[in-house]
């Protein structure tokens, strides 16, 4: 039997049917097969050390060229996860050699794939790409052996982009799961209140993407008083739920030993350097005083609670606003107000979801607010959280979370 003849691994990747390189996990090409070289119109001396932006940048004449940005993503993420990406068709034009200042449209089908070293961490990546220009111009119907060529090739690529979709929609609809479940672990049901009455709602938004990280908090303090809390973390998916987590039960803390709202938003500032993703998160904080018939807050860059009086008027508490948590440059007191109530008044806090529209302007979005409490003005707390969302929420289902707690005063 014939001993086999030790296999050019070299030799064999200059054979390779199609654009094949390899790249070093800082985009630097280390080596090119003979198609690239051409079809690319490149020389290896040109290519070869070279970081591959700097031989081939975007064309600065197409105000939507995104080819440069989605192709560094995609190889980026094969150095990040070791997993092979598959892109979609690009259009990403090539400068002509020959004539600098020129570029040619080019439409291209490329896959990236990782090379792994002993220790497991990617040492190269291999950008393999087809050029399907010809197909796109020519159109489906074109006979040319070379189009059927690309036709075959754009299957297989989309074969493999579903594939990868479908994952990460299992991956996300996981992730929804996970963060919706921490959600609503926090979220507090409300205590007996003696006289007085309580409703909490929460509503994620639609989207496997879009669970954010809204959430609401009731806590029970001496002397007769309790604090009611609203806030927003901003961002989306699990990460933001985490940071939810944290600010919600530190602010829970801080409000059981702070010398009222302000003073527990301040703690919450020095807490929040320390947790991921808390930057620029909102809250709106009160103290209910039910024998001094006073309400104490203060805003940390939220929409402000609003009151619901008896005869059907709405005021809002917004003469203690302030910038977000964690957005201010040192330390500094936030404000505090005290307003009066009385009996039969309905204080609500909220988040952002409830009231605002991309196409309107705050002011509209607080005015339909009151003008839906008011049309509902002496309705229990279950059916006046109920009412409201009911009217202020798309029909079409909300994009952004909605946390809303109503209390009879």
């Amino acid at each position: 039997m014939r001993k086999p003849q030790p296999i050019d691994y070299a030799a064999v990747f200059q054979a390779l049917p199609g654009m094949v390189a390899l790249l070093t996990p800082e985009l630097v090409y280390v080596d090119v097969n003979d198609d690239f070289a051409h079809l690319a119109g490149r020389t290896r001396e040109q290519l070869l050390g070279r970081y591959i932006f700097d031989v081939f940048p975007e064309n600065p004449n197409d105000p939507a060229a995104a080819g440069m940005r989605e192709t560094r993503e995609s190889m980026l993420r094969v150095v990040a996860t070791g997993e092979r990406d598959t892109m979609a068709v690009l259009r990403y034009d090539i400068e002509d050699v020959q004539r600098p200042g020129h570029w040619q449209e080019h439409f291209w089908s490329p896959v990236n794939a990782p090379v792994l070293g002993t220790d497991g961490k990617v040492v190269l990546v291999v950008h393999r790409v087809e050029e399907v220009t010809e197909l796109l111009r020519a159109g489906s119907r074109t006979d040319s052996d070379r189009a059927r060529v690309l036709e075959a090739e754009l299957y297989t690529r989309a074969r493999e982009l579903q594939e990868v979709n479908e994952r990460l929609r299992r991956a996300h609809a996981h992730e929804r799961e996970v963060a919706l479940a921490l959600q609503t672990a926090m979220m507090p049901t409300p205590r007996h209140l003696g006289p007085h009455q309580a409703a909490v709602r929460y509503r994620p938004a639609i989207g496997d993407l879009n669970v954010c990280g809204d959430w609401y908090d009731l806590v029970d303090l001496p002397g007769d008083r309790m604090a009611v809390a609203v806030g927003d973390v901003v961002g989306h998916g699990l990460a933001a739920a985490c940071a939810m987590g944290q600010l919600h039960s530190a602010l829970s803390a801080a409000t059981r030993l702070a010398d009222g709202p302000a003073q527990a938003l301040e703690a919450l500032d020095m807490y929040a350097c320390s947790v991921d993703g808390a930057e620029s998160a909102t809250v709106a904080t009160t103290i209910i005083d039910w024998g001094g018939r006073s309400i104490t807050y203060s805003c940390a860059g939220h929409p402000p609670p609003a009151v619901l009086h008896s005869d059907g008027t709405v005021s809002f508490l917004d003469q203690a606003t302030d910038p977000p948590i964690d957005a201010r440059p040192g330390r500094v007191a936030r404000p505090e107000a005290r307003v009066p109530f009385a009996g039969g008044d309905t204080l609500v806090l909220y988040t952002d979801g409830l009231i605002e529209r991309r196409t309107e302007d705050v002011d509209t979005s607080l005015g339909r607010l009151a003008d839906c409490l008011t049309r509902h003005r002496g309705t229990a707390p279950e059916a006046l959280a109920d009412a409201l969302l009911a009217d202020l929420l798309p029909a079409t289902g909300n994009t952004d979370d909605t946390a809303l707690v109503v209390v009879s005063l």
